[in-house]
C-alpha cells in the first residue's frame, strides 16, 4: 500500500526567516524618523500579542499597518535583507525544498510582496505561496492591504487550508498561535512548534512536537536531511561553572545544553550521564570506569583545564569516547600567580597583611628579601614550568629545573640531574607536575628534609603530589619559611561546601581555592578552545589534540557520507570493513586510518547513494567499539 503524500505547511515570519518581516519593514522604513524607536517598539508589542493569541489577528494587522509608513522600494530592500535572514536549518536543507517542492506550502499572515522573492530563491513554487498583499498609491506608498484576503481575517489560515483541500497528510511548521489553529481545527495531522528563532510558551504547550530545527522535523519523518543527526538531540552536560562562552558556543551549535554549577560525585554522575553525548568538566569531577559504564551515549569528554588525571582515559578509549583538554590555555595565568606568590612570600607579605588588618604596625626589613639572585628550582619543565622559567629569569632569578623527561633548557636555566640535587640548592621550589598515580606524594617528609632551611615552597599543580601533613609540620618547624598552595588532595565540590585542611592558620602561607588558571582570559581561552575541538570532532570526525584518540586531521566532507569506525586494534579489521564495502558495491572516495596501542580509528568517505544495510554490516564487525555516520 502506497503511504499517503506528506504536505508541509510552513509559516514564514520567525520560521522560514529568523525575523518578523513586517516588524523589520517598519524599522527600515522609519530609519531616519525621530519617533522610530517608539513606533518599532509598539509594532513589536502588537506582533507578539497577535502571535501569542492575546489579540485577534485581523485587529493586530490593522494596527500595525496603520503605523507603517513605507514605500514599495522599502519592500524590495526588505526582500533582499530577508534573503540573508533565512533560518539556518532551512538554508542547510535547501535540497528538501527542491525535492519536495510540489508538497511544500508557505502559508503566512505576512505579505507576499516580500515573501515571494525569498522563498522562490529556496526552491518553493510561487503558486504554493499564500499570504496577504499590500495596496499602494500612485507613488508606490503603502496605503493598506487587501482586506478581502482570507489571511487578513481571524482564523485565516484555517479558512485557507479548508479551501485548498490538500490531499494526504498535513504537517504544520510554525511558531505562532495561528499555526496551531490549523491543527486545532482538525485540518492537520501534526503541529510542530518551531523554536529555532523564537519560543512562545503558550504555543509550545499546544504543540504535538517541539522542533528546535528543520533537521528535527525531517529526522522524525525519515526524510533526507543535510546532517546525519539533529543537533538538538545531542545532549551536553557542562559542570563546575564552565565559562559562559563555552555554554553559548554549544547552544549556538544547536546542542541541547544543561549546565550545573558544581562538580558531581561518582553516583550522581552515573545517574546524570545516561543520556549525555558530550560531557564538560573541570578538575573536581571524576570520570571513572563506573561512570563510563552508565554512559551509553557518550561521544566526547571536554576537560576545561590542563590536566586529565580526573578522567579514566583508558576506560574512555575502550568505550570509544574521545577526550579533549586545553593544554596551553591557562599557562600564563598559573605562571603569573606563581611568580606573584614567590615575591609576596620572600617579603613575608601574608603575615604582614594579616597583622595590618588586626591593627598592628610592624615596619621592619627582617626576613624580607628580593628574589633577584635567588635560586628557583622548578620541578616539572612542561608548558607552565618552562614559561615560569622565562619570567623568573627575566626578574633576575637563577633558574634550575628537574624533569623525568629530557627537556631543553630555555634561556640560562640549568638542568639538574636529580630531584635531590634540585631540592638541596634551591631557595624557592615550585611544583609543576601532572597528577599521574606515580606522582602521588612525590614531595613528602624525605624530600622536605633535603631542602634548605628557610626555603619557599609552592604547589600550584596537583593536590595529591604533596604530603600535606609533612608540609604542615615543616612550616611549623620553620624549615619552610613560606608556602603557596592552590591545590589539595581533597577539595570541596562547590563554593557552598566548607574547606578543611591541616594547613589552616599556619604562618606566611598563601592558600588559594584552585584558581591558578582562573583568570577571565584563561577561562575564555579554554571556553573557545575545548568546545571548538569537540564540535570539530562531532561534525567532521577530526581528532586533532585529543588526549586519548589517535590524532587525525580530516578534510572537509563534500558530496559524500563519512563512516567513522572505532575498533579494538587487532589485525584484519580494515580488511573486513573493505570487504563489506566491496560486497555492497560501494566506491571509496577517501580513507584514513590511525591507531594507538588500544584502538584503531578509521574514516571512510563514500558516495551518498548506498544500501543502508551496509551500516548494519559495518557495526556487526567483531571488535567494533563505536560507529557513526556523518553527512
Amino acid at each position: 500500500m502506497t503511504p499517503p503524500v506528506k504536505n508541509f505547511v510552513i509559516d514564514f515570519d520567525s520560521t522560514f526567516t529568523k525575523v518578523e518581516g513586517l516588524d523589520l519593514l517598519v524599522e527600515m522604513a522609519l530609519n531616519n524618523h525621530a519617533d522610530k524607536h517608539s513606533v518599532v517598539k509598539e509594532v513589536k508589542e502588537i506582533t507578539d500579542k497577535g502571535m501569542s493569541g492575546e489579540l485577534g489577528f485581523e485587529d493586530s494587522l490593522k494596527k500595525r499597518i496603520a503605523l507603517l509608513k513605507a514605500n514599495k522600494s522599502d519592500v524590495n530592500k526588505l526582500s533582499e535583507r530577508l534573503k540573508t535572514e533565512v533560518s539556518s536549518s532551512f538554508k542547510r536543507n535547501r535540497d528538501f525544498f527542491k525535492e519536495y517542492s510540489e508538497n511544500i506550502y508557505i502559508v503566512s499572515s505576512g505579505f507576499k510582496d516580500f515573501i515571494l522573492p525569498v522563498v522562490e530563491e529556496m526552491g518553493v513554487k510561487p503558486e504554493n505561496v499564500y499570504a496577504n498583499e499590500f495596496r499602494y498609491d500612485e507613488e508606490n506608498n503603502i496605503i493598506g492591504f487587501d482586506e478581502s484576503n482570507v489571511l487578513a481575517k481571524d482564523n485565516g489560515k484555517v479558512t485557507l487550508l479548508k479551501n485548498l483541500k490538500l490531499q494526504g497528510d498535513i504537517y504544520v511548521i510554525g511558531d505562532g498561535y495561528t499555526d496551531y489553529e490549523i491543527k486545532a481545527s482538525g485540518l492537520a495531522n501534526k503541529f510542530y512548534a518551531f523554536t529555532e528563532n523564537v519560543s512562545r510558551g503558550n504555543v509550545l504547550d499546544k504543540a504535538d512536537h517541539i522542533a528546535p530545527s528543520l533537521d528535527e522535523i525531517l529526522y522524525l519523518n525519515k526524510m533526507n536531511t543535510a546532517i546525519s543527526y539533529p543537533k538538538n538531540r545531542i545532549n551536553v552536560l557542562l559542570l563546575e561553572n564552565i565559562h559562559q562562552d563555552a555554554v553559548n558556543g554549544m547552544i549556538e551549535e544547536g546542542y541541547n545544553v544543561e549546565v550545573y554549577p558544581a562538580g558531581l560525585d561518582e553516583d550522581e554522575l552515573c545517574e546524570k550521564i545516561k543520556n549525555v553525548s558530550i560531557l564538560g568538566i573541570r578538575s573536581k569531577t571524576q570520570v571513572t570506569k563506573k561512570v563510563l559504564e552508565h554512559a551509553n551515549r557518550l561521544i566526547a569528554v571536554g576537560a576545561f583545564c590542563i590536566g586529565t588525571n580526573q578522567i579514566d582515559l583508558e576506560a574512555c578509549l575502550e568505550k570509544g569516547v574521545a577526550v579533549f583538554n586545553a593544554p596551553y590555555s591557562n599557562t600564563r595565568s598559573v605562571v603569573e600567580l606563581a611568580l606573584g606568590e614567590i615575591i609576596l612570600l620572600m617579603r613575608n607579605i601574608p603575615d604582614k597583611n594579616i597583622a595590618m588588618h588586626n591593627g598592628e604596625w610592624n615596619k621592619s626589613a627582617t626576613g624580607s628579601v628580593e628574589i633577584r639572585g635567588k635560586k628557583l628550582g622548578i620541578i616539572g619543565y612542561g608548558n607552565i614550568g618552562a614559561q615560569l622559567s622565562i619570567l623568573a629569569e627575566g626578574a633576575g632569578m637563577d633558574v634550575h629545573y628537574y624533569d623525568i623527561e629530557e627537556k631543553l633548557a630555555l634561556g640560562n636555566a640549568t638542568k639538574c640531574n636529580s630531584l635531590e640535587e634540585l631540592l638541596s640548592i634551591s631557595d624557592v621550589i615550585s611544583l609543576h607536575v601532572d597528577g599521574r598515580p606515580e606522582n602521588t606524594n612525590i614531595i613528602g617528609e624525605k624530600e622536605f628534609s633535603m631542602m634548605k632551611k628557610g626555603v619557599v615552597f609552592l604547589n600550584l599543580s596537583r593536590g595529591q603530589v604533596v604530603d600535606i601533613k609533612a608540609l604542615a609540620d615543616n612550616i611549623r618547624s620553620g624549615k619552610i619559611r613560606g608556602a603557596g598552595v592552590d591545590v589539595f588532595p581533597e577539595e570541596p565540590k562547590g563554593n557552598d561546601d566548607p574547606f578543611v585542611s591541616e594547613l589552616l592558620g599556619l604562618p606566611n602561607l598563601i592558600l588559594t581555592p584552585h584558581i591558578g588558571g582562573s583568570t577571565l582570559e584563561a577561562q575564555k581561552n579554554i571556553a573557545d578552545f575545548v568546545p571548538g575541538k569537540i564540535i570539530q570532532y562531532i561534525n567532521t570526525g577530526s581528532t586533532t589534540n585529543s588526549v586519548n584518540f589517535p590524532n587525525l586531521q580530516l578534510p572537509t566532507l563534500e558530496n559524500a557520507h563519512r563512516l567513522i569506525h572505532i575498533h579494538i586494534n587487532k589485525p584484519g579489521i580494515m580488511a573486513k570493513m573493505n570487504n563489506v564495502l566491496l560486497e555492497h558495491d560501494i566506491n571509496i572516495m577517501g580513507q584514513y586510518l590511525k591507531t594507538n596501542e588500544k584502538i584503531g580509528y578509521v574514516i571512510t568517505d563514500i558516495d551518498k547513494q548506498y544500501d543502508k544495510e551496509v551500516i548494519s554490516a559495518l557495526k556487526a564487525i567483531d571488535g567494533t567499539v563505536k560507529f557513526r555516520v556523518l553527512y
